[in-house]
Parts: C-alpha cells; structure tokens; sequence
C-alpha cells in the first residue's frame, strides 16, 4: 500500500522562516502530521480495498454481460424461428382448408348444374 511521506524537517524550518518560533512551529507541525494520519486512517476505513471496483472487474463484468445477451440473443433467435415455422403451418394448412371448401362448393354447384 502506498505511504504518506511528510518532510517534517523542512515544515519545521518554512514555519520558522515565516516568523514562527521554533515551539509554535513544532506544536503545528505536530497537529498537522495527526490531522493528516486521521484524514488518511478515515479514507481507509471508509474505502476498503475490498470495495473498490478495477478495470479488470469491469471487465470481466462486460465479459460476462456480453455473453449474456449472446445467449439472449441466441434464444430469441430460437424462438423466432419455431413462431415462423408455426406459423408457415397455419398458412399452409389454412390454405389447404380453403381449398379444400372451395372444391367441394364447385363440385355441389356442378352437380347441381
């Protein structure tokens, strides 16, 4: 895991330079070493590791979704092609139907002839 690293030295010897004796520019390099290690403790602790999200999850994830609509795609395809041929069926056996009424309308209507 990557670290913090804070020149204390050269905080110290800036504060001093701006006029600061050396206590007051100890006490605040002091604070602010602790206000840095609480902010990074409270960034670990509210982002673990285990919750961040990589390129390589996000893409085994578009993997895996990718392959789900192939077999979606796969399936409808299926399903579109047995409601095609169910219905070249119906056609198919309406029309023999109709031809069927129609011949024997014509042959009442020659025997009658």
């Amino acid at each position: 895991m990557a670290t913090l690293t804070f020149d204390t030295h050269e905080f110290v010897t800036e504060l001093k330079q701006a006029g600061l004796t050396e206590i007051q520019a100890e006490a605040i390099t002091k604070l602010h070493q602790q206000a840095t290690n609480a902010v990074v403790e409270f960034v670990k602790h509210e982002h673990s590791l285990e919750t961040l999200v990589t390129n390589k999850d996000l893409d085994a994830r578009i993997k895996e979704t990718e392959l789900k609509i192939e077999l979606v795609r796969s399936e409808l395809r299926r399903d579109i092609a047995e409601t095609k041929a169910e219905l070249i069926r119906w056609v198919v056996g309406v029309g023999i139907l109709q031809i069927t009424i129609i011949t024997a309308l014509l042959l009442k209507l020659i025997g009658k002839l």
